[in-house]
């Protein structure tokens, strides 16, 4: 039986244009389409479909007070549009928090065009949230102090440092017999560590965050940073991270030193490089417009130069994502004696990145999103 899935956007257009991509797929049905965030609601309840894709921005409710309600009154897994703008961003990024699990840009040159890739893509990226269900179930939204709509159903962002991370489910017990329960971690390794280096894809926003709010404002090593993302997306996310953070995170840019207590964010469509020495070490931004490369930025590209630099002393850490990205390059890191952790099957909202360092024998640990802070802090040697 195909997955079922509700298309919620207020314009015709692109509405039968999802719906004939999904259709094409033989998994996933298009079951009702929905113009607005009220009927989206009201349907997300009766029909109970596998998959929602939502727009932002409709008349009556907007896009991130429908997921917020969605997700309190009949929990979905939700793929958002957004456009490739400044605000756009910031949107997507208040719909990830109010509980959508992934977002892919809006582009209706390539829908119109019949654009294979694209349409490639959407199956793609809604057939793996399809299977999410019982995740999604347990996953609330924050509490809704992020965004609010305008009578015109058009959004309204507000900054607060105050917010706070998405409470993650309880895990399941790992399916990774070959890992250690993560309960048993009690202190550091012992292990000297110059950087922490984390990589992440599909339902990475959310996880990077979860993890990066509990660091401590002293954290004694730099951090680098490379989540999957547009170029629109990126600042806008640095800067919310830095809003929320007691560390300072901030979009990297060419000729960064490295310093202790500071994230740097790898900018969407670039390669972020560590360069230098380890006493010494920056950051390259580099443009890419290559295609030996998928990923721009890539997980691999920079694992594999961080460990030309720091060698064995980084513990690097792969979070939830689509494909291998960071397979290769933590290869090379634990070829130079560091530190490879992934995040468990069980809260990755895809678990194809942690699955790849996972299965090649990279990893030394699998835990859930929620216990990375804390088992970071102590390796590390800060508690």
């Amino acid at each position: 039986m195909p997955y079922k899935v509700l298309v919620v956007d207020d314009s015709s257009f692109f509405r039968r244009r999802v719906t004939d991509i999904l259709n094409s797929e033989t998994q996933l049905e298009v079951i009702d389409v929905a113009v607005n965030g009220v009927e989206a609601v009201d349907k997300a309840i009766a029909l109970k479909p596998d998959v929602i894709t939502m727009d932002i921005e409709m008349p009556e409710l907007n896009g991130i007070e429908a997921v917020r309600q969605i997700m309190t009154k009949s929990p979905t897994s939700i793929l958002m549009f957004s456009s490739l703008t400044h605000q756009g961003a910031k949107a997507t990024l208040d719909a990830l928090d109010a509980g959508a699990l992934d977002f892919l840009p809006k582009k209706f040159n390539e829908i119109a065009a019949s654009n294979e890739d694209a349409g490639a893509v959407l199956k793609q990226r809604v057939l793996e949230l399809a299977r999410k269900r019982g995740f999604v179930a347990r996953r609330r939204p924050l509490p809704s102090n992020i965004s609010s709509p305008t009578a015109s159903g058009r959004f309204e962002t507000r900054a607060s440092r105050s917010a706070t991370t998405a409470p993650v489910q309880p895990a399941r017990p790992s399916v990774e017999k070959s890992t250690a329960p993560s309960q048993h971690f009690r202190r550091s390794s012992g292990k000297n560590y110059k950087l922490l280096a984390i990589g992440t894809s599909t339902g990475g926003p959310i996880a990077l965050q979860k993890v990066l709010t509990a660091l401590p404002a002293d954290f004694p090593v730099p951090i680098i940073l490379v989540q999957h993302m547009p170029a629109a997306f990126t600042g806008a996310f640095a800067n919310r991270l830095n809003n929320l953070c007691k560390i300072s995170v901030k979009e990297a840019q060419n000729g960064d030193l490295l310093k202790p207590g500071c994230a740097y964010l790898a900018p969407g469509g670039t390669q972020m490089l560590v360069d230098g020495t380890e006493s010494a070490a920056k950051l390259k931004i580099i443009e890419d417009t290559t295609e030996r490369v998928a990923f721009k930025p890539s997980v691999d590209v920079s694992f594999a130069s961080a460990a030309k630099i720091y060698q064995g002393h980084v513990l690097a850490v792969i979070l939830t994502g689509m494909g291998a990205d960071g397979r290769e390059g933590s290869r090379m890191l634990k070829n130079k004696g560091s530190t490879i952790w992934a995040q468990d099957e069980a809260t990755c909202v895809v678990y194809g990145m942690p699955q790849a360092v996972t299965a090649a024998g990279l990893s030394s640990l699998s835990l859930p999103l929620d216990e990375f802070s804390d088992a970071i802090i102590k390796e590390i040697g800060h508690g």
